[in-house]
């Protein structure tokens, strides 16, 4: 799993990992069972406090995403796959946005910052 973030960003770097991890369970590059990387690992990789991480890592614990275990780390739990209206009105999200010349990137970065608020 890949995760890059953007220091020049207004989205606080913690959401930005909670982000790109979820983004990557949701597009199947992480799997139900799978570890994520531990948080001194990938603090030191992004350059970043520990303590961002693990508020990222928190988070998704908190919205059921994973499962902080001791000694194990962060353990991607089942997916739980989104209701139909959810599907739905990212189908219209993603049409109105082709129809005004919206790339995905600056779509997901949108979506983002209305995540962190």
């Amino acid at each position: 799993m890949l995760i890059t973030i953007d220091p020049t960003s207004d989205v606080a770097l913690h959401e930005q990992i909670a982000s790109a991890a979820r983004r990557a369970v949701a597009n199947g590059e992480v799997t139900a069972g799978e570890r994520l990387p531990a948080a001194r690992d990938l603090a030191e990789s992004l350059q970043v406090n520990m303590h961002t991480v693990l508020r990222a890592y928190n988070a998704l614990r908190d919205e059921g995403l994973i499962e902080l275990r001791r000694g194990r780390g962060a353990v991607v739990l089942a997916n739980n796959p989104p209701p139909p209206e959810v599907n739905d009105a990212v189908a219209d999200l993603v049409a109105l946005a082709r129809k005004h010349g919206i790339d995905a990137r600056t779509l997901h970065a949108q979506i983002d910052e209305r995540f962190a608020q």
